[in-house]
């Protein structure tokens, strides 16, 4: 049995990893398609749709980094993936992957960066299509998403759950309308009304 002196230094250390590694992934563009963006690979991969950044000013989507409400978000969804996928025996011989966007606290760049989620459903004809060498291109085709954590806000939960008739869990989403007319989406806060 571990001395509890050595998990509070394990879940700072963590914690500091994973947020150093969310700053340098949010940073940084991964891909072209969602420069926002984290991926982690599994058998079945779930979306998230956090507000990591503020919104941005002058034109620019995205500001600064909101470290209470949009990272530590990400973070919690992360640590329950790393939890359930560390048990043998919740899902045994699957892993969990995510897929996690930033909505930069604004609807329509959420909307933008969750269309991610549909480009695997979309089949593309590759037939006729040549490299310059004569090869056929390689694709790499985007994981499917089983469902999505998030998004906060009503809007871009109504938005979302619109566009991509997945299973939605808000984080904070509190609109009546949400609460009768999707079946598929999946609220954790009592509502605002």
């Amino acid at each position: 049995m571990a001395r509890p002196g050595v998990c509070v230094k394990l879940s700072s250390i963590w914690r500091v990893f994973l947020l150093m590694r969310t700053v340098v992934d949010f940073a940084l563009p991964q891909e072209t398609y969602a420069p926002h963006s984290i991926r982690t690979e599994g058998h079945l991969t779930l979306g998230g749709l956090f507000p990591v950044h503020a919104r941005g000013a002058d034109g620019t989507p995205c500001g600064d980094l909101k470290k209470e409400n949009g990272i530590q978000r990400l973070e919690a969804m992360m640590y329950a993936l790393d939890q359930i996928n560390q048990d043998e025996q919740l899902l045994p011989n699957i892993t969990l992957g995510a897929r996690v966007l930033d909505t930069c606290s604004r609807d329509t760049y959420a909307l933008e960066q969750s269309l991610t989620f549909v480009q695997a459903l979309i089949t593309k004809d590759t037939s006729d299509v040549r490299c310059t060498n004569g090869e056929p291109p390689v694709f790499v085709k985007p994981e499917k998403v089983v469902g999505v954590i998030g998004a906060s806000a009503s809007s871009v939960s109504i938005m979302v759950a619109n566009i991509l008739r997945l299973f939605q869990a808000s984080l904070r989403a509190c609109a009546i309308v949400l609460w009768f007319k999707n079946s598929v989406f999946i609220n954790v806060q009592a509502s605002g009304y």
